[in-house]
């Protein structure tokens, strides 16, 4: 079983920084891993991704801000946040993808992230 564990959100001021770490246990073998977010009445969406070989992938939205870093594929896993705007404020997951669709298939419980002066 695979277990993701993420901490870090808060209420913050825009402009301010904030950095979430994921801690995954179990069988996370070499998957790709990622971080997704939902704001209240939408969707969730995808905000960035590292793949095993520490390549990384972003949302238009939060590229040049956000940094996604792990030291290796079974690691623990951050989300560097800087230069928040309300419209970043959401409920952020850590996600497992899975090596067959790409897609998240374990999930974290999720930390709330509020930006608001």
């Amino acid at each position: 079983q695979v277990q993701l564990v993420e901490s870090g959100g808060g209420l913050v001021q825009p402009g301010e920084s904030l950095r979430l770490t994921c801690i995954p246990s179990g069988s996370i073998g070499t998957s790709d891993m990622g971080w997704y977010r939902q704001a209240p009445g939408k969707q969730r969406e995808f905000v960035a991704s590292i793949s095993s070989d520490l390549r990384t992938n972003y949302a238009e939205s939060v590229k040049g801000r956000f940094t996604i870093s792990r030291v290796n594929a079974r690691s623990t896993m951050y989300l560097q946040m800087n230069s928040l705007k309300p419209e970043d404020t959401a409920v952020y997951y850590c996600a497992r993808r899975s090596i067959y669709t790409g897609r998240p298939d374990y999930w974290g419980q999720g930390t709330q992230v509020t930006v608001s002066s």
